[in-house]
């Protein structure tokens, strides 16, 4: 799990960021998603974190979606990159 961003290891509440990418080949852009699964707490706090850094708005966010698991949610944003 990626945590060298944060200031605070602990503010992560056992939430956790996964990205996965998805393109055409030979293209130069492509979508970028960036999924935040965990507690509810863990992820409004991750997306808190991650607003604070710059990095997304909140909005960009989906709302928290229950998985599977109980107690915890995902939450979604798809980011347009451009590649070199």
């Amino acid at each position: 799990m990626v945590t060298s961003f944060l200031t605070d290891a602990k503010q992560l509440d056992s939430a956790s960021v996964e990205v996965r990418a998805s393109t055409a080949p030979n293209s130069k852009i492509e979508f970028v998603k960036v999924i935040v699964v965990g507690s509810p707490k863990g992820v409004v706090k991750i997306i808190h974190t991650l607003y604070r850094l710059g990095f997304a708005e909140v909005t960009e966010w989906s709302p928290p979606t229950p998985t599977a698991n109980s107690g915890e949610v995902m939450s979604v944003m798809t980011r347009l990159v451009l590649l070199d």
